[in-house]
């Protein structure tokens, strides 16, 4: 079946078309000549003409019919010529053929229903799971969104959703390895050397000796009193006075003579020079020579240190490239400066006094501090120059972590849509398999059938049938018979054996054509296309028709919508009518004119040269006249009120005085009392007036208040009369007990 169609830039439909849509087994479309009818006929008969290229159609299941159209192009192209295509049909079929072929189409029938329906669960399922897909696809592409500026050189090749998110799914299966996942901190400042051009090798920081000073501040040395012999005649008043460094350094001034330097009396003699040497001994030589040497080297070491560590910060400081944190260095730098001036200030005084006794400043710790600055610095400057040394590979070991970052950060998402496309992946599967072997199954029932229909079809059948219709239908002066040219084919013959095709009238050809086309919907033109399915359109059968062929050709299209509903190789039909009696009695189906569940209306109307369509579904829009006044008085509320008076005079004159024989006195008597006969009466000159006269500006009251009245008089008049059950049937409304108040009127 159609299951609705598109018609769009073709004739008189707009650009944007105007969609068919919940078409039923049983289709019903009423329009005007030149709306639009035999463009959409024209369309179903040949949906790939190029002048249809921008209407669609969609077939239940994706599953398209023969579909067999009744129209002018039928006519022409069926009854152009001489001859006529013989229709097979199984009218030469035993019974038991008969039943054996019904049995075996029941049996394509369900097996193509259940393809149709396995279809559509197959269909379903793959719009779940693209669904699913581009829901997921979108997650990943948010991740694109927070993380593009980052590390868009990274995702080039995968910058479009779709590429995106299979990115993301590869990396997926190792995303919950959470400890080989980098941090977004680190893969930035991997970025800035990896996302540009080839970094260039810096050199390493040079590391210090941090052992040298630290070596020489640790010396007991400076701690030591260094003082000369205790055995000594002399020590005794050295030790006393505590001048052991001012005799020491006056020992720099004895001479060979015997003048003391410092009194410069002759006093110093071989003896006093003798416990000098006694008393500053060997061992205060070594310790005072040690004092200076450590001096000594401390002060080269320091300043050499200093020295390189200022050249080491004023190069960094100029380095735009530089690993060294110079805001974390410079409070060490100054601290340690400030130490080694201390130490070297305190060691010199050790060297002039050797007995002072002396704290040192440690150096250790701002050295410490310093070195561990400067190895971190290292560190990065190695993973910077590995990084350089080996760019292409730490390059795409990069792109490989951001990868791995972004699925990690979706891991959550990205479990939820692979349990639900994991199971909706197995049942596409299972479907689709199931799909494949209803296919097949069908495929051979469809050549099963075939090859019954072909061993028990026949064409004159249908000659027979056709010409039985004719005669039946008071066509007595032709009939169809075998042709002598080609087999198979018909030609249209008189009874002196004449052939008339060119000489029958428009209605003759046209009844003849519609015929032969219902024959054409039971039967084919091939003996294995018989039992196939099909759809039946069906434009104008009777354009030029009498009344009385009106009927014939109704009841024609009665019965085939009766077998369709009922089941048989037509499985849908589409009717499309300008005339209104026709519509009537085609539609009037099983004592109602409107439809049932398997039945939907359609009007084709158009404005302005553009078609557009009004659905009615079950609700059949074509109505007699008498039924289209009630309908006015129905919906007054939505209709002006100048034609109301002249619908209700109407009604009145056709149902009581045409039909009922009633005169105005008649209807008046049936009132009960002087005041209600009174009411009556002006409901009479009140609709009189608005049917005969023109409506005029001296109207005061609301003319809505006087048509709410009259309309419950009006009500009264069926009411009284015995014809309520008439009035409710007409307005759509179910009979109620009914208390009657004054002048007629309603008590709820």
């Amino acid at each position: 079946m159609i299951e609705s169609f598109k018609l769009k830039g073709v004739a008189t439909y707009k650009p944007d078309g105007i969609e068919i849509n919940s078409l039923k087994k049983i289709n019903f479309f009423y329009g005007a000549n030149g709306c639009g009818k035999t463009t959409a006929s024209n369309y179903l008969t040949d949906t790939s003409i190029e002048k249809f290229n921008e209407c669609s159609i969609q077939w239940q299941g994706n599953i398209p019919l023969n579909t067999l159209v009744y129209n002018k192009a039928f006519r022409d192209k069926n009854f152009g010529g001489s001859d006529i295509a013989g229709v097979f049909t199984l009218g030469e079929a035993t019974t038991e053929q008969v039943e054996l072929i019904r049995l075996k189409k029941a049996e394509f029938d369900n097996e193509e229903k259940q393809l149709t329906g396995n279809q559509k669960v197959l269909k379903q399922k793959n719009v779940e799971l693209d669904t699913a897909t581009s829901e997921f696809t979108e997650q990943c592409w948010s991740l694109y969104k927070k993380y593009g500026d980052d590390f868009k050189e990274a995702l080039q090749g995968s910058l479009k959703k779709k590429l995106f998110k299979d990115k993301i799914l590869q990396f997926s299966v190792s995303a919950s390895d959470v400890e080989q996942v980098l941090k977004h901190e680190l893969l930035i400042e991997k970025a800035k050397t990896l996302l540009g051009e080839r970094p260039e090798v810096y050199p390493e920081l040079p590391s210090m000796n941090l052992d040298l000073l630290s070596r020489i501040e640790q010396d007991d040395i400076w701690q030591t009193v260094i003082v000369g012999k205790s055995d000594v005649d002399i020590a005794a008043m050295i030790d006393t006075l505590g001048t052991h460094d001012w005799v020491n350094q006056g020992r720099k001034y004895l001479g060979e003579d015997e003048t003391c330097p410092f009194c410069q009396q002759n006093t110093i003699n071989d003896a006093f020079k003798a416990q000098l040497e006694r008393y500053f001994d060997d061992d205060f030589s070594v310790q005072t020579e040690k004092v200076t040497l450590l001096k000594e080297n401390y002060s080269q070491s320091a300043d050499e240190l200093i020295l390189s560590l200022q050249k080491l910060l004023d190069t960094e400081k100029n380095n735009p490239h530089s690993k060294l944190d110079l805001e974390a260095c410079i409070p060490y730098f100054h601290a340690l400066e400030s130490a080694i001036k201390s130490n070297i200030l305190g060691f010199s005084e050790k060297v002039e006094k050797a007995s002072l006794q002396f704290d040192v400043s440690p150096t250790a710790r701002a050295l410490t501090e310093l070195q561990s600055l400067i190895d971190k610095a290292n560190d990065e400057i190695k993973n910077h120059n590995q990084l350089a040394t080996d760019f292409d590979r730490e390059t795409s070991k990069f792109k490989a972590e951001v990868w791995q970052f972004l699925a990690d950060e979706i891991n959550d998402d990205y479990k939820r849509y692979k349990k639900k496309v994991t199971g909706l992946e197995k049942a596409v599967e299972q479907l689709g398999k199931t799909f494949a072997e209803r296919t097949e199954k069908v495929a051979t029932l469809k050549t099963e059938l075939a090859d019954l229909s072909k061993n028990n079809t026949s064409v004159q059948p249908a000659v027979d049938e056709i010409n039985r219709l004719l005669k039946a239908y008071g066509f007595l002066n032709f009939e169809i018979v075998p042709s002598q040219q080609l087999e198979n084919h018909y030609v249209i013959q008189r009874q002196d054996g004449t052939l008339t095709l060119d000489t029958l009238s428009e209605g003759e050809i046209t009844f003849i054509t519609f015929l032969y086309f219902v024959q054409l919907a039971n039967g084919a033109l091939t003996q294995d296309a018989v039992t196939e399915n099909r759809v039946v359109v069906i434009d104008d059968p009777i354009s030029s028709l009498d009344s009385n062929v009106l009927y014939i050709v109704s009841a024609i299209v009665k019965q085939l919508i009766k077998e369709v509903k009922e089941g048989s190789t037509v499985k849908q039909l589409l009717l499309f009518t300008h005339n209104v009696y026709f519509h009537k009695e085609a539609s009037f189906q099983g004592g109602r004119s409107n439809g049932c569940n398997q039945t939907h209306f359609w009007i084709l109307r158009k404005a302005n040269n553009i078609t557009s369509i009004q659905p009615y579904e079950q609700l059949n829009p074509i109505e007699s006249s008498y039924e289209l006044l009630w309908r006015e008085i129905k919906e007054q509320g939505n209709n002006s009120c100048i034609t109301i008076q002249n619908t209700m005079r109407r009604i009145l004159e056709n149902y009581f005085k045409i039909l009922g024989k009633f005169s105005d006195g008649d209807i008046e008597a049936k009132f009960k009392n002087p005041q209600e006969q009174q009411v009556f009466r002006s409901l009479l000159y009140w609709i009189n007036d608005g049917s005969h006269c023109l409506p005029d500006d001296l109207f005061i009251q609301n003319q809505d208040d006087t048509v709410d009245i009259y309309c419950s008089v009006f009500k009264d008049v069926f009411k009284f009369s015995g014809h309520i059950a008439h009035y409710n049937m007409m307005m759509g409304v179910q009979d109620e007990p009914e208390v009657v108040g004054e002048l007629g009127v309603d008590v709820v």
